[in-house]
């Protein structure tokens, strides 16, 4: 898989692209491109409002842009709150942040966390592939 970064914070992303990449072919999604932007809360805001209209802030936002012509994902991650997550978890950032990388991984596989009961399953695959891909306690 194609992997293009924007990276406002100039962060270490060889970690990313390797468990995108897993988890690409552990999940068989067949993404091709995938376009991932680690980027600000403020960013991340503006993105919410225009494309979901949601007026908050979020760890995280993925587009499936996968259809008959383009088998392409973009994923947006805001660094900003990855680390407020793990500080109030009191658990490592990188830990959290590649709990935020399955986490959009997984919405592209299909699995939702609307309801209490999604959100208690994409908790246990979240922990599934954490702990096969890294070997690391949520």
């Amino acid at each position: 898989m194609q992997i293009e970064i924007e990276n406002t914070f100039k962060i270490s992303t060889t970690n990313l692209k390797l468990l995108y990449n897993q988890l690409n072919d552990l999940l068989d999604l067949k993404i091709e491109s995938l376009y991932l932007h680690i980027i600000s809360d403020e960013e991340i805001l503006k993105i919410n409002r225009l494309y979901l209209n949601h007026d908050y802030y979020t760890d995280i936002i993925t587009f499936d842009l996968r259809d008959e012509r383009s088998k392409d994902a973009e994923i947006y991650i805001s660094l900003e709150r990855v680390r407020d997550n793990a500080k109030n978890m009191n658990i490592a950032e990188d830990d959290e942040l590649y709990r935020v990388c399955i986490h959009g991984m997984l919405h592209l596989f299909g699995i939702e966390d609307k309801t209490l009961a999604q959100k208690a399953t994409m908790r246990k695959l979240e922990s599934k592939y954490i702990n096969n891909l890294f070997h690391v306690k949520p």
